[in-house]
């Protein structure tokens, strides 16, 4: 399991996918789809594109990863997880085959996700990627749609060390004639996807070159706005392919977010007096917006509750941190969780305040006694730590 081990549990093969699709009738031509990929915001814009199709009345799947309290939220149909019942059926029913070609977590996730959208008959499924783009599991549809979010400098031990080499390994979900929406024009991938798209005879459409307005949305980090322009651009093309979404679907869908999904972690405000946030960024790209909002909007003391995995460019991301901030650092409870000694040699190189302890709870616990009304307490610098104070 990816989510734990690390790279270990990585497979740059599909051939176990595809196996697996037509053993269970291939599930993935039964339903239509759409494809989210990118390094930073392809699950806010997959939770946003359900929210929008549940309000104009679809029946929708989404399909996420990772997940951060119940492996259900994994896959759900119009905001609702899968039942434990299926999960479980699907698993004893194809256990020997699973088994016999030693298959990963995740590639029987997708599985069994594109086996449920398939049986309960979804009128479309949003996809997300996994990790990368060419080599995910996910990567056997043909969708509706193809999205790529943006590009940083992420799972560089998997997908090359610079952002044109990232940017060609998301690329391979451009499928032939099937239109691309990239969220973010940059310079150094622009050209990686413009010349993809024209060897897959692909239409392809710069968001923020073409959206100049993001309208509100429940989801409120600055970063969004981002986001929002790279789901309205994909909305377009979709109404475009004979979609019926009206405009208060759009509008009503951005605002209901949560409520219509369930999504958690984006910059998700869980108390006023402290301030309390919770936010998922774990990189580069994603923690400069992050401190820039945190600065803009902080008026006492700012305590953050910090922790990484082990593949993360630790000093990378510590220089960037807020000097003035007193730090709470623990390992999160995983396998790949780098550990807090390691971490707070890190801390040490760039003289930050910083306490250790022997859990994010316990780390998190003693941030909440010290804060004051005026104060804010963000938690963040990993997925996984988020999850374990949710």
């Amino acid at each position: 399991m990816y989510q734990n081990q690390g790279k270990s549990a990585y497979k740059k093969d599909l051939s176990n996918t595809i196996k697996l699709a037509a053993y269970l009738n291939n599930p993935e031509l039964k339903f239509k789809s759409i494809h989210v990929a990118g390094t930073n915001g392809k699950g806010s814009c997959s939770h946003m594109l359900a929210s929008i199709f549940q309000k104009a009345g679809y029946k929708v799947g989404l399909y996420t990863s990772p997940h951060l309290k119940d492996y259900r939220e994994r896959i759900k149909i119009n905001g609702k997880a899968i039942s434990k019942h299926y999960v479980m059926g699907f698993v004893k029913k194809h256990k020997s085959f699973f088994e016999e070609y030693s298959l990963s977590f995740f590639e029987m996730t997708v599985g069994l996700a594109f086996d449920y959208f398939a049986n309960k008959k979804v009128d479309v499924a949003i996809i997300e990627v996994g990790l990368g783009g060419r080599l995910d599991s996910t990567n056997i549809i043909n969708p509706e749609l193809s999205i790529i979010t943006n590009i940083g400098l992420d799972h560089v031990q998997f997908l090359g060390n610079t952002k044109p080499k990232i940017a060609s390994e998301k690329a391979g979900i451009i499928k032939k004639n099937i239109p691309v929406v990239i969220g973010e024009t940059h310079p150094e991938t622009s050209e990686v996807f413009i010349e993809k798209a024209k060897a897959q005879d692909s239409e392809i459409y710069f968001a923020d070159r073409l959206i100049k307005n993001a309208p509100p949305s429940d989801l409120r980090g600055s970063y969004q706005n981002s986001n929002i322009k790279t789901v309205l651009q994909s909305v377009k093309l979709l109404q475009q392919q004979g979609y019926k979404i009206s405009d208060e679907a759009i509008k009503s869908g951005l605002l209901s977010v949560v409520e219509n999904t369930g999504l958690l972690g984006r910059w998700q405000v869980v108390s006023q007096k402290p301030k309390i946030i919770f936010d998922t960024a774990h990189n580069k790209e994603g923690l400069t917006y992050t401190i820039e909002q945190l600065l803009d909007e902080l008026q006492g003391q700012l305590y953050i509750v910090f922790g990484m995995v082990n593949d993360k460019n630790s000093d990378e991301i510590i220089s960037m941190l807020p000097k003035d901030a007193n730090y709470y650092l623990a390992k999160p409870n995983i396998k790949r969780g780098l550990e807090v000694e390691k971490l707070a040699a890190a801390f040490g190189k760039f003289n930050l305040n910083y306490t250790t302890y022997t859990s994010i709870s316990d780390a998190y616990k003693q941030a909440k006694s010290f804060a004051k009304a005026q104060d804010i307490i963000y938690v963040g610098g990993s997925t996984f730590v988020v999850a374990e104070v949710l």
